[in-house]
């Protein structure tokens, strides 16, 4: 059997389709099975286990190799997870027998065209992983494992270790990642500076800053160093998504916002405070390891989850809030997030 599988959004929602690969190569371990992945999500492609072959979508004229080859691949399935004008595409020229995608695509009456099976979608009611997962469900595969495994090649390991060993972080260092792609998911940059600063000397903990390359984020983090008191190493910018990964696999503990490290130390075991804000945690929160997940608006970290819910600033999330989360999972482990 021939599967190909598109996903063409962000790292985030790539790390969350993980369970729906391991489900298919668990129900059919002897299909080929081929993803294709938006380029911005490429990095991440090597840790991705149960994968025989990848395609990267460019969006260039130099993708056209690529192309011919998917076109002349007879797949027997096509699942889009992606549902965009350029998945749309793919999955027709795919030539799959079977083209699956949610029936929201009935919305569109051009994109509706490449594809011949719609699995009702019920993503305002579902965790983003079970959304993913419920898309298996025309090959017989049903109530699948949510669990994320990656597998971090070993190069990207020894590069984090030898990180660790050359700034001396040891094996208690907290990890902050302010940053992401949207801008009102930020929370306020000196609380940040706060938390670190509160939180720094005791017993021996170590912190470090990471975040990409953009404008944005660089700005944001300048503004966090700015009220800082105390020192932070600052990684920022300087990882790569592999490298960003096995460091996350190795800290004590990641503070960080709704942002793809979020789902990486979901899928590494890491424990984790996450804050939430214009986002809905319902859909995005870490499930599987022992995480604390701050709602914006709510006095106490969250344990009741809603599908519908309205957006509410970053800044209702208080300093203290924070601080509280993170001496809980420092002194004990915390129970999973149900």
């Amino acid at each position: 059997m021939n599967v190909l599988v598109i996903q063409l959004k962000r790292i985030g929602d790539l790390v969350l389709s993980v369970p729906a690969i391991a489900a298919l190569r668990k129900n059919f371990p002897a299909a080929k099975i081929s993803l294709i992945v938006a380029h911005g999500s490429r990095e991440l492609l090597p840790a991705i286990p149960g994968v025989d072959h990848t395609f990267v979508a460019r969006g260039r004229v130099t993708d056209a190799p690529q192309w011919f080859a998917l076109a002349t691949a007879t797949f027997d399935y096509c699942l889009d997870f992606s549902r965009t004008d350029r998945s749309a595409f793919l999955t027709a020229l795919s030539g799959a027998r079977s083209r699956i995608t949610y029936d929201t695509i009935r919305r569109e009456p051009l994109r509706q065209l490449s594809y011949n099976e719609f699995v009702p979608s019920q993503v305002r009611f579902a965790h983003t992983v079970d959304h993913h997962l419920a898309l298996l469900a025309p090959l017989g595969v049903h109530r699948a494992s949510a669990e994320i495994h990656l597998a971090l090649p070993t190069e990207a390991k020894n590069r984090a270790a030898t990180l660790i060993a050359e700034e001396k972080l040891g094996n208690d260092f907290i990890i902050i990642h302010p940053g992401s792609a949207r801008a009102e998911k930020f929370w306020v940059a000196r609380r940040w500076a706060e938390v670190t600063d509160q939180t720094f000397g005791q017993e021996r903990f170590r912190f470090v800053l990471t975040g990409g390359k953009s404008r944005m984020e660089q700005e944001h983090i300048a503004r966090i160093k700015a009220h800082l008191r105390h020192p932070v190493l600052d990684l920022s910018g300087q990882l790569n998504l592999l490298t960003l990964s096995a460091l996350i696999e190795r800290a004590r503990l990641l503070v960080t916002i709704d942002s793809a490290p979020m789902h990486l130390a979901a899928a590494l075991g890491t424990p984790q405070v996450a804050l939430f804000g214009p986002t809905n945690p319902f859909h995005w929160r870490p499930r599987s390891t022992p995480a604390i997940v701050l709602n914006a608006g709510n006095d106490h970290p969250a344990t009741d989850f809603v599908p519908i819910q309205p957006p509410v600033a970053m800044k209702e999330i208080s300093t203290k809030q924070v601080i509280d989360a993170m001496q809980t999972l420092l002194s004990t482990p915390a129970a999973p997030v149900a």
